[in-house]
């Protein structure tokens, strides 16, 4: 039986460019940088890595990395703050989270959310 996601890991061309989002997102860096082959960040319980592809490697859309945090609407103002334009403003969903889409350099499709509370029974 599957237990959790231990890391996902996502490629770059441009590491300080990558770090510098991930950052700004509130990401907490435990190792790498702006100039290093590999990075990683811690998410939860678990961790985003960041490595190093030649300008050669191409990727497409690949599929979304959903992240829950306290407060999304303060995450979406974080990320305004740092110069950062979202593809979505907050919104309540069907399914019951609140959540917005943002698109980090790379091209990798992330979602911040929070369940939204139960209406009691």
């Amino acid at each position: 039986m599957i237990e959790s996601i231990s890391a996902i890991t996502l490629a770059t061309h441009d590491m300080a460019r990558a770090v510098a989002f991930y950052r700004a997102a509130g990401f907490e860096m435990l190792y790498g940088g702006e100039n290093a082959g590999f990075t990683s960040f811690r998410a939860g319980l678990g961790y985003l890595n960041l490595i190093a592809q030649s300008a050669d490697k191409v990727w497409s859309w690949w599929g979304r990395a959903i992240f829950y945090v306290a407060d999304v609407d303060a995450m979406h103002a974080r990320l305004l703050a740092a110069g950062y334009r979202p593809d979505t403003e907050p919104r309540d969903a069907t399914w019951g989270e609140r959540f917005f889409h943002i698109t980090d350099p790379d091209g990798h499709e992330l979602s911040f959310a929070r369940p939204l509370p139960r209406a009691p029974a």
